[in-house]
């Protein structure tokens, strides 16, 4: 009997790996790219194309800005019972802290305006990123001095709603 030869096998083992050894024909470069001369930390530097904020836009924020102030009106007309009835409050589940409960709840409905107000205006930006892709400088820019001036009605609003639920806590 003959013994047998893997004289075959090595020879198509060899070719098989000397076909993966071929060098590529053009290797990248490992000298330094030309966006790796940037310095990630430097802002990077755009010119702004000015335009004015549309007529459209403009009367939008105006009437939700006066949405805000409304709302703050009636906050404010709500405010004064509020305290009254907080400054009177006795002990936890009496008659007058009850009252001053039920008047908190009355201020808190209150601010329904100016809410609605900021979110309708934070509405505007968010539309305009999602239909456009993106918002105007001076359009953001409009938008964000709308929803400031809501916010700071906002804050003081839970000010006083936090001073008076301490107060009625006690």
């Amino acid at each position: 009997m003959k013994a047998p030869t893997f004289l075959p096998v090595i020879t198509l083992l060899a070719a098989a790996l000397a076909a993966c050894s071929h060098g590529a024909p053009n290797p990248p470069s490992l000298a330094p790219r030309a966006a790796e001369s940037i310095d990630p930390r430097l802002p990077i530097e755009r010119a702004l194309v000015e335009r004015s904020v549309g007529a459209g836009l403009r009367d939008q924020l105006a009437s939700l800005v006066g949405q805000a102030r409304a709302g703050d009106a009636a906050y404010r007309a709500a405010r004064g019972p509020a305290e009254r009835a907080a400054a009177a409050a006795g002990p936890l589940r009496s008659e007058s802290w009850i009252s001053a409960q039920q008047a908190l709840s009355a201020l808190e409905a209150a601010r329904a305006a100016t809410l609605k107000a900021m979110g309708d205006i934070d509405a505007i930006a968010g539309d305009a990123v999602a239909n456009k892709g993106a918002i105007g400088a001076s359009d953001f820019i409009a938008v964000q001095a709308a929803a400031d001036e809501a916010a700071a009605l906002d804050r003081a609003q839970r000010a006083t709603i936090a001073r008076l639920n301490s107060r009625i806590a006690r």
